[in-house]
């Protein structure tokens, strides 16, 4: 029994996220949830007839990248289609103004991370030992991952994530991603 693709229809019309945008970015993780069940299963195989040797290998550590690109992007898309803002009461505002000093300074301070040239991700972890948050760049899928941390903010900053609507105006998109923001879906992420 394989991964499955999980549907994120509902998020067609979020404002700032063109239905083309959205779609092509559904298929790109539909081919991560893919490559993620033949590799499983290719691996499988190759362990159990003891081929385990250097073309094993290559393909457990592709196993990462086709891994995290399919979590990566639930975790994406299970916080965008938000509506309201931050609730500044609430577990997850309290939490960053404890950590940034305000809301704000976490917000710019998440948005520059964002801006920063290159491609990947950009996340808010929650440390699993202590409970702390704070915000990192990921260039990879595959490697950067802070050991015992949790994603609890996402945000996609690969071109295929913008530049169907923005072009290189990677600060627009960025400006789009944190109003679509589902908050109550990252405060239910917060230990």
């Amino acid at each position: 029994m394989g991964y499955e693709a999980r549907n994120f229809d509902h998020l067609l019309g979020t404002p700032g996220f063109s239905d083309t945008l959205l779609k092509n970015h559904f298929t790109l993780y539909q081919g991560y949830v893919a490559n993620t069940n033949k590799l499983a299963d290719t691996l499988k195989s190759m362990a159990a007839e003891g081929k385990t040797g250097p073309e094993y290998a290559e393909l457990r550590r592709r196993f990462g990248w086709e891994w995290n690109g399919m979590r990566l992007h639930e975790l994406y898309f299970e916080n965008l289609g938000g509506k309201t803002p931050l609730d500044p009461k609430g577990k997850l505002a309290k939490a960053v103004e404890k950590e940034s000093g305000s809301v704000d300074a976490w917000q710019k301070e998440f948005l520059a991370i964002g801006a920063m040239r290159g491609i990947g991700w950009v996340v808010l972890y929650q440390d699993g030992a202590s409970g702390r948050l704070f915000s990192q760049w990921i260039n990879e899928h595959d490697v950067g991952h802070f050991a015992g941390a949790t994603p609890v903010l996402v945000m996609d900053v690969f071109e295929h994530a913008y530049l169907t609507d923005y072009g290189l105006k990677r600060p627009d998109y960025l400006q789009a991603f944190w109003k679509a923001v589902n908050w109550d879906a990252v405060e239910k992420r917060l230990k």
